[in-house]
């Protein structure tokens, strides 16, 4: 599998991005691959389907300028921000394997990334645990005198195509959680988890290094050999063409 980091200071070309790379393997130009991505400022992102004044605090955002932009899977709205970790997975699709369907799928890479983050994790703090919750939620407890309450550090979505899918997270790593009361209401759908706590009382950072999760996820998917030459100009062209576009981020 290959692997490839790509900032871009532009949040539209970072979403494009992973829409560009699914499409590629889809139309058999690329294969496999593990993308990561760091935000360089604050900016709320939705899920495809998510309406904005359900979902933000459209006013929040309008007062301290940050811009809102939708994605291309489902799942929740989250805030991006520095300080946070996005990864996208582009895997094959299975017919007869882990990936051959949503459930499956979502299992089958959650574990694999609980796995892999969880060991990171406890060979600095060993009384930490890593769980996956809901349907593709990371949370964290801290395992001492006493069993403290799971706190959500990832959210995770699917898109699936024929041949390939696009499975992607957004990691809290040391984000200003204050931000994600601030900007975005509470959501119109949650898991049980949750149990109604607000945004300050259900999510944590993870306050370990990018590299080291970088190193982790890279190492447990076999991501080893470096992307060169990304089809930058399509990824530039998807940005301006749709993911820039009032069309496009507010269509609900």
């Amino acid at each position: 599998m290959k692997r490839l980091d790509l900032t871009s200071p532009s949040p539209a070309e970072n979403l494009a991005a992973e829409e560009v790379f699914l499409d590629a393997a889809e139309n058999g130009d690329s294969g496999e691959m593990l993308l990561f991505w760091e935000p360089r400022e604050t900016f709320v992102v939705v899920g495809y389907a998510n309406k904005i004044s359900t979902e933000v605090n459209v006013a929040a955002c309008e007062k301290k300028n940050v811009p809102i932009f939708r994605r291309c899977t489902g799942g929740g709205t989250v805030v991006q921000m520095r300080g946070g970790l996005n990864y996208s997975l582009i895997l094959r699709i299975d017919e007869s394997g882990e990936t051959r369907n949503i459930t499956s799928a979502n299992q089958f890479i959650m574990e694999k990334n609980r796995a892999a983050i969880e060991g990171e994790v406890r060979s600095q703090k060993s009384e930490v645990r890593i769980s996956v919750r809901g349907h593709t939620d990371l949370a964290l407890t801290i395992h001492n005198s006493s069993l403290i309450t799971p706190k959500k550090f990832a959210g995770n979505s699917q898109r699936r195509r024929k041949n390939y899918l696009l499975f992607h997270g957004t990691l809290l790593l040391d984000c200003d959680l204050d931000l994600i009361s601030e900007l975005l209401l509470m959501p119109s759908l949650e898991p049980d988890y949750r149990a109604h706590r607000p945004h300050s009382d259900f999510v944590t950072n993870l306050n370990l290094p990018a590299e080291k999760i970088k190193s982790a996820l890279a190492a447990a998917w076999g991501a080893d050999e470096k992307l060169t030459h990304p089809p930058l100009e399509k990824i530039y062209a998807l940005a301006r063409e749709k993911y820039s576009t009032r069309d496009w981020n507010f269509k609900f």
